[in-house]
């Protein structure tokens, strides 16, 4: 070749998956670790550079990330490209083409001499894209497959990097390589990570870890949820109110926490009420328990409302919820409950909507937090307000997400 295409020397970590890689190989890494760049490889190696090559991304959005990344690295052999088809082929003969698994049955027809799957614990149905579309397309060639992704959860990916520990299933490799495999990466940085991540969090996305429902985000809900709610507030107590808006479908919440004990100590849930009804109980329990700070989300419906408990003279902080600031505040919950530093309320609905919580990783690599479809998680927001209000040094010290 006379052009020639530079790559990121590999660190220890992918050179000992390319020296010991078989016909069909599953990457399973932690975050940072470096697998785009080992995919990118893998589609570049000279063994294939005479052949077509295909890359599969869950989502459009992350088909494109990396299309930019490759286009530029290739561009000293390409000869030809589409953007629009996401296509490009090369001085050597090859082609390299990239497909959104959104409509798996889209690579359809097509032969490649090797396939790269991408983040391949986020494709839905990844078994059935496997089996019935993708490795039809290796027969021609008798090509091969690499099958890239932090776990997610005991689905087709750890069904596939199972087939990689079964001595039977000669064709099959597997590696478990977590972020700290990569040695760029500072470990001053995965030691920050292992502090302040909910331990389930950690241990999938930093340690590539399989872990039982990934989608959870709460432990320890029963043990921590046995306070009798508090009838008679004492006088030296500091209490902070989180406020969870609701009408017709949703509910109010307002739970209350202990900035003392750290105990969740009154939870008041309530629907299909008038605004100004719903500000009436909340005064009432203010008058009731006099808390230091109300933490109200002030998306949508929640504005007018802490407008009104301004005017009020009531000591509001308004909490605008974006994905970031929710992350936050959930992890937030979500370690103090794995570490046992907060009590709750005895309060089976609760109960129910932290042990139902889910978390999913976006395919921007962000974390989304809700509940799951049909049910709530108006308990779990305004619980997660409180604590954040609870768990800061001082009430000024809270970070304004108005």
């Amino acid at each position: 070749m006379s052009k020639r295409i530079q790559l990121p020397k590999p660190h220890p970590g992918q050179e000992q998956i390319k020296r010991e890689a078989k016909r069909y190989n599953v990457v399973c890494c932690g975050r940072r670790f470096g697998k785009t760049i080992l995919g990118i490889d893998r589609c570049i190696a000279p063994e294939v550079l005479q052949y077509p090559v295909g890359w599969f991304s869950p989502t459009y959005k992350m088909l494109v990330e990396v299309w930019r990344e490759v286009e530029r690295v290739t561009q000293p052999i390409t000869v030809r490209k589409s953007v629009q088809d996401h296509r490009l082929e090369f001085s050597t003969g090859g082609t390299l083409e990239f497909w959104s698994l959104d409509n798996p049955n889209v690579a359809r027809g097509r032969k490649y001499k090797r396939i790269i799957g991408d983040e391949w614990a986020m494709v839905q149905n990844s078994l059935d894209a496997w089996n019935f579309v993708l490795r039809p397309t290796l027969v021609d060639y008798v090509g091969d497959a690499w099958f890239l992704s932090t776990p997610k959860g005991h689905n087709g990916f750890w069904q596939m990097w199972q087939y990689g520990n079964d001595v039977t299933m000669h064709d099959w490799a597997c590696w478990q390589m977590p972020t700290a495999s990569n040695p760029k990466i500072p470990m001053s940085e995965i030691e920050a990570m292992r502090l302040t991540m909910p331990e389930r969090v950690y241990s999938q996305e930093i340690l590539a870890q399989f872990i039982d429902d990934a989608g959870g985000v709460f432990r320890n809900v029963v043990e921590l949820s046995t306070v009798p709610p508090l009838r008679v507030p004492t006088k030296d107590q500091q209490i902070i109110f989180g406020v969870d808006w609701g009408k017709s479908n949703d509910f109010t919440v307002i739970s209350a926490i202990d900035v003392g004990t750290r105990q969740q100590v009154y939870l008041d849930r309530f629907n299909q009420i008038d605004y100004h009804v719903q500000i009436g109980r909340l005064q009432a329990a203010y008058e009731r328990f006099k808390p230091i700070t109300i933490i109200g989300e002030s998306n949508s419906i929640g504005t007018p409302l802490i407008e009104q408990m301004v005017r009020m003279g009531l000591p509001v902080r308004a909490f605008t919820t974006t994905n970031a600031t929710k992350t936050t505040i959930i992890d937030s919950l979500a370690l103090a409950m794995e570490r046992k530093e907060i009590q709750l309320v005895n309060d089976q609905t609760q109960m129910s909507e932290l042990q139902a919580y889910e978390m999913e990783r976006l395919p921007s690599g962000l974390m989304r937090y809700s509940a799951p479809d049909g049910m709530h998680d108006d308990t779990v927001m305004a619980l997660a307000l409180a604590w954040y209000g609870a768990s800061a040094p001082r009430a000024d010290t809270l970070v304004d997400f108005a």
